[in-house]
């Protein structure tokens, strides 16, 4: 039981810095857009949807869940929009948000990319800086009815409680065929509210910073490289993670396979007691991966291993991801 009430206050604190969509490894399935608003039609001369759902420990009951889903279009040469839905939910709370997206994107080329395809080649002319905002609401909600009221507290009304509030993240890209950076700024417009008590109210700022970089190395053959990584700060709790990744790529004639593994590391510990000895331990995932691009289809599947002695459950993390690309032509323009 003590090992289970310190997991759950790692969780906690991980879960309590991203208010609003939590950041998992969905992104690594051609959906920066899910973590980027800058991405929003970025690369590619039409459209994309992706659909996500995340499962946790299938052995617990009310497990976390997450369920995610992005539409991004290029309308034109310098402006894309999409827009992301989301359900998270954790036992007794949940959270359900909605983003409209507007990127601003300039183009230091002829032509936005050659290709009728949603990613890049070693044969595309992609060199690109791109500006987004995303404006949109969250609301949330606390399932008070089945908690035990015998031990008075006056945060324990009984009841089913919600409340919601608008929420804003603004972030840049650059992005060409071979290399990319990202920077956003999450949670800039946060709202306070008081489902979870005055701590809430008085502690507001729950930005959250993120970076990512990426490299693909393309050969002769039809196998490509991409070790990529993916950096989190979160104000609040001044917690700082790091997703480490390598995908690799198989070249078909109509669409490629891939695979690839992440690994995640919280950088900061929480420590705990292991009888009479104090110890710390980081919230470590390694997630392996695998996808497959089949004409406007794709699909992928990953696995999430939580590693450490502290465990809830003896499952894992489970996602899959489904999506459609819709695309056109190529755009010849003045791109400045």
């Amino acid at each position: 039981m003590k090992k289970s009430f310190l997991f759950f206050l790692l969780i906690f604190f991980n879960g309590y810095s991203q208010e609003g969509l939590p950041v998992y490894t969905d992104y690594l399935t051609e959906n920066y857009y899910l973590v980027h608003p800058s991405m929003a039609g970025v690369n590619s001369v039409g459209g994309k949807v992706r659909l996500t759902s995340r499962k946790q420990w299938f052995d617990q009951v009310e497990a976390p869940n997450l369920q995610t889903f992005t539409a991004d279009y290029r309308l034109s040469n310098r402006s894309g929009i999409g827009t992301t839905i989301f359900k998270d939910q954790n036992g007794y709370s949940a959270q359900t948000g909605m983003y409209l997206t507007y990127a601003h994107h300039i183009s230091f080329n002829q032509s936005l990319i050659p290709s009728k395809r949603p990613y890049p080649s070693k044969d595309d002319d992609v060199n690109q800086l791109s500006f987004g905002i995303s404006i949109g609401g969250i609301q949330n909600s606390l399932d008070q009815t089945s908690f035990d009221l015998y031990d008075f507290d006056p945060l324990i009304a009984g009841l089913k409680q919600s409340t919601g509030y608008s929420n804003m993240d603004v972030g840049m890209s650059y992005v060409t065929n071979k290399y990319y950076a990202h920077l956003t700024v999450k949670n800039l417009l946060f709202a306070p509210h008081n489902l979870y008590g005055e701590f809430e109210r008085s502690n507001t700022s729950l930005r959250r910073l993120i970076t990512s970089f990426g490299y693909i190395f393309y050969t002769e053959q039809p196998w490509s490289f991409e070790p990529s990584f993916l950096v989190q700060y979160a104000d609040l709790s001044k917690q700082k993670s790091i997703d480490i990744n390598f995908k690799t790529y198989y070249k078909l004639r109509q669409g490629r396979l891939w695979a690839g593994l992440s690994y995640r590391d919280s950088i900061d510990g929480v420590q705990y007691l292991d009888g009479q000895l104090l110890k710390e331990q980081r919230l470590q995932l390694i997630t392996p991966l695998l996808g497959i691009d089949y004409k406007d289809f794709v699909f992928s599947y990953n696995y999430s291993y939580q590693q450490g002695n502290i465990k809830f459950g003896s499952g894992g993390f489970h996602q899959i991801t489904i999506g459609f690309n819709f695309l056109r032509g190529s755009i010849d323009c003045d791109c400045f």
